[in-house]
């Protein structure tokens, strides 16, 4: 293989992006089952308002909450192998957030309906990351361009 057709380099930049969220997502599931990082570790439930496992101090967890954390991660990953299916990636998953955020929102932290589980900054989380999701979705597809030949790929 040579310098000019390695795959790094074919990448645009809306499927990198896709790979970067979706590392992080991977990362952020593979830190909630790290005592020390999760603090409250030894609370962590399976799913439920009852766990008191929080990531980074900070963001409610759960078994569940990181699965989800980590299978989202590895579609990013996936889904980052065309420019079609990283925008779906980006602009599904934004919108995924901000419905989490609305549910967030309309749940209450004891409800039973609260099986992820979410808390207050879990909510604001979402918000952000569904908003930066869609940007990158919407943002990086207008003009893509394949780093290959030059020719623009999207609007």
């Amino acid at each position: 293989m040579t310098a000019t057709n390695h795959p790094a380099r074919t990448r645009t930049t809306i499927q990198r992006a896709a790979q970067i969220v979706g590392a992080v997502f991977l990362l952020v599931g593979i830190l909630g089952f790290i005592p020390g990082i999760t603090s409250n570790y030894d609370t962590m439930q399976f799913a439920g308002h009852t766990s008191e496992a929080l990531l980074l101090g900070i963001f409610q967890v759960s078994v569940l909450h990181n699965i989800v954390h980590l299978l989202f991660g590895a579609a990013g990953l996936l889904m980052a192998k065309t420019p079609g299916q990283a925008r779906n990636y980006l602009v599904g998953g934004g919108i995924i957030y901000l419905v989490l955020w609305i549910y967030g929102l309309l749940i209450g932290q004891d409800s039973t309906a609260n099986f992820v589980p979410l808390n207050n900054a879990d909510n604001w989380l979402h918000l952000i990351l569904g908003i930066g999701m869609l940007g990158l979705g919407f943002g990086l597809s207008r003009r893509t361009t394949d780093n290959r030949t030059g020719d623009v790929v999207g609007r």
